[in-house]
C-alpha cells in the first residue's frame, strides 16, 4: 500500500507521473542512506499499477538512462526497454510508392559511452518500475488521488492545500503534472501557448519481420510518422495527422486501419496488425515564461509542453528533475533556505534557456516539415541531405539525441548528486 503523508516534507511535489518520481529520487538520495531530504509526493491520479492503458512508448536517452539506473529505476527495464540501433529518416509525400532514406543514423557513433543513443520503453513499464522504486524508499512518502488546490508562501516555507481539505507544510513546493495543473496561475507565472490542430495516435503493432533495432520517421504532409522499435518483434507508433483525420483512422475496423498504416510505413517490416487498442492525443506548444516564483518550481510538463517529433519530452523532464534535485541539495549542503529565490535562479538559469532552444526547434521543425511546398520540400532535403554527407554533423545530432549536450547534472553523467 501506498505510505500516506505525514502533513510536513521538506519538499512538496505536485503529480508522481515520471518527472515527479525521478525528481522524488532524486531528492530523497540513496534509499539505503538518510542522507537526501524528505519528500511527500502527491499525486491526483491512482496507483500506477502498470497496466496496459497507455499505448504511448518514450524514447530514454543514454543520458536519462544513466540517471535512471543511479536513482535505482532502471532495473527490469534493462531486458524490457528495446535498443535502438538505427535511425532513418524519409521526406515524401503520402502517395509516393517508395520512401527514400533522406539520413540514416546509426546511433552508437557519437555517443559519449559507446552506447546506443536511445532506448525505447513502453511507458506502463516505465511508470511501473518508477513507482516501485519510490514506494521503497523510506525517504518518500506518497498519496495518491490527491490534488493540491492552493498554496500561500511565506518567509519560513510553504503551507499546501489540497482538494480534500488536508494541508501539508514544506520548505518548496514543486509542480510537475501537465501545465502545472492550475498551480503556474495560483503562483502568477504566465506561459506560451498554442494548439497545432494535429492530434498523435498511439498504438502497438505486431510485425511480419525483425525490426533489428531500426526507428523510422516519415515527414509526411500532414505530419511526422515514426514507428519506434520494441521487444518481441513489437513497434510503438507516434502517428500524427489533422484532427479530423485522426477520428477517422481511430474509427476504422482494423483491417482498414492496417491499409492506411500500410500506405505510410510501407511493407519493410512484412505484415502489420495491431497488438493494442489505439488512442489519440491533441498536440499543443506550451512554454512557461518562468520556471519558479517564491518557494515554488516547475518541471516537466509544468513547465514545457512540445510536439513529440523529437522525442525528447520525457528527456527535457528528466533534465529538468536532476538541475533541480542538484541546485537543492547542494544549497542544503551549504545551509542555504532550499525556498528561497536566490537558490531557485540557479535552477531557472540552467533549464529555461534550454528548454525553450528545444520547444521552438521542435515547432519550427514540425512547421517546416507538415506541409506539401515544392519550395520547403526542397530546402529541407538539401539540409538533410547535407547532414547525412558530414560525419561530423551527424555525430553532433547523435550526441543531441543521446542527451549529451549542454551542461549536464551530475545524474545524467551517471553521477551522484
Amino acid at each position: 500500500m501506498p505510505k500516506r503523508v505525514d502533513g510536513t516534507a521538506d519538499i512538496v511535489i505536485a503529480g508522481g507521473g515520471f518527472v515527479g518520481s525521478a525528481l522524488a529520487l532524486a531528492l530523497a538520495g540513496p534509499a539505503d542512506a538518510a542522507s537526501g531530504l524528505s519528500v511527500a509526493v502527491l499525486d491526483a491520479g491512482p496507483a500506477r499499477g502498470g497496466g496496459p492503458t497507455d499505448q504511448r512508448a518514450s524514447a530514454v536517452t543514454a543520458a536519462s538512462r544513466r540517471m535512471l539506473m543511479r536513482l535505482g529505476a532502471w532495473g527490469d527495464l534493462g531486458r524490457l526497454a528495446q535498443p535502438v540501433a538505427e535511425m532513418v529518416i524519409t521526406d515524401s509525400r503520402l502517395d509516393q510508392a517508395a520512401r527514400v532514406p533522406f539520413l540514416v543514423f546509426q546511433t552508437e557513433e557519437g555517443a559519449d559511452d559507446g552506447m546506443p543513443a536511445a532506448w525505447i520503453v513502453e511507458n506502463p513499464h516505465l511508470a511501473k518500475t518508477l513507482g516501485a522504486a519510490v514506494r521503497r524508499h523510506r525517504g518518500i512518502a506518497v498519496s495518491h488521488g490527491v490534488r493540491v488546490a492552493g498554496f500561500e508562501p511565506d518567509g519560513a516555507g510553504v503551507t499546501v492545500r489540497t482538494d480534500g481539505g488536508r494541508s501539508f507544510r514544506a520548505r518548496l513546493l514543486v509542480a510537475a503534472a501537465g501545465a502545472g495543473a492550475g498551480l503556474n496561475r495560483l503562483a502568477g507565472i504566465r506561459g506560451i501557448a498554442w494548439d497545432y490542430g494535429q492530434w498523435a495516435l498511439a498504438a502497438t503493432i505486431r510485425l511480419g519481420r525483425d525490426h533489428a533495432g531500426k526507428a523510422v520517421q516519415h515527414f509526411l504532409p500532414a505530419g511526422p510518422f515514426a514507428m519506434l522499435p520494441l521487444r518481441n518483434r513489437r513497434g510503438s507508433l507516434v502517428w500524427t495527422e489533422g484532427r479530423e483525420e485522426a477520428r477517422r483512422l481511430i474509427g476504422l475496423d482494423e483491417p482498414a486501419f492496417i491499409v492506411e498504416l500500410t500506405r505510410r510505413l510501407g511493407r519493410q517490416f512484412g505484415a502489420l496488425a495491431l497488438a493494442g487498442p489505439r488512442q489519440a492525443f491533441p498536440l499543443g506548444f506550451f512554454m512557461a515564461r518562468d520556471f519558479i516564483a517564491p518557494r515554488f518550481a516547475l518541471a516537466g510538463d509544468a513547465a514545457h509542453r512540445f510536439h513529440p517529433l523529437a522525442g525528447q519530452g520525457v528527456n527535457i523532464g528528466f533534465k529538468d528533475a536532476a538541475a533541480l534535485a542538484e541546485t537543492v541539495l547542494e544549497a542544503a549542503r551549504i545551509g542555504l533556505d532550499i525556498g528561497a529565490l536566490s537558490v531557485l535562479e540557479r535552477y531557472q538559469r540552467w533549464r529555461r534557456f534550454d528548454a525553450a532552444g528545444l520547444a521552438l526547434a521542435t515547432d519550427a521543425l514540425n512547421r517546416l516539415f507538415s506541409n506539401d511546398s515544392d519550395l520547403a520540400r526542397i530546402a529541407r532535403d538539401v539540409g538533410l541531405g547535407l547532414v547525412e554527407r558530414l560525419p561530423g554533423l551527424k555525430r553532433a545530432f547523435v550526441r543531441e539525441a543521446a542527451g549529451d549536450t549542454g551542461t549536464l547534472p551530475r545524474l545524467l553523467r551517471g553521477e551522484a548528486v
